[in-house]
């Protein structure tokens, strides 16, 4: 998942979400809680953006999984250090990050090459990828603009 829309860099350094993309993130947090995805584990990047994004999603999932930073997500990072690392995930999780890392690292993942675009993220989108015996697959897309409740 991207982060939601945050505050320009001029007006807050610390760049929190702003009141849109606060509620962007609470209309596709709600949704993806009735999706019942599973998801036992919530993790992001650790800037402020993807950690409030992370805790409104993880406040929407039944039952409330667990949210921690992780290494790996920022947005120039190499998304094969992420791609190795989820080998060994046995269930499935939430990770909140920023562009371009997540883009390439959900091509790496379905395509197996980081550099060839299969997706357009938005602000506050979720992605929803699962893994097969072959590889991954894209189970969802979720941008805020088409969640209308």
């Amino acid at each position: 998942m991207q982060h939601g829309e945050a505050k320009a860099e001029g007006e807050d350094p610390a760049r929190p979400l702003t009141e849109r993309g606060r509620r962007d993130v609470e209309r596709v947090a709600r949704h993806a809680g009735r999706l019942r995805l599973g998801i036992a584990l919530v993790e992001h990047s650790g800037k402020l953006r993807a950690r409030q994004t992370a805790e409104i999603v993880a406040s929407a999932i039944e039952p409330r999984p667990p949210v921690r930073e992780r290494a790996g997500l920022a947005p120039n990072d190499d998304p094969r250090d992420l791609a190795r690392a989820l080998q060994d995930a046995s269930e499935p999780r939430l990770l909140v990050g920023h562009l371009p890392h997540l883009a390439r690292l959900a091509s790496l993942l379905v395509v197996g090459d980081a550099a060839r675009p299969i997706l357009a993220f938005r602000m506050g989108a979720l992605v929803a990828l699962e893994r097969e015996p072959d590889g991954y697959c894209v189970r969802c897309v979720l941008p805020p603009e088409l969640v209308t409740e």
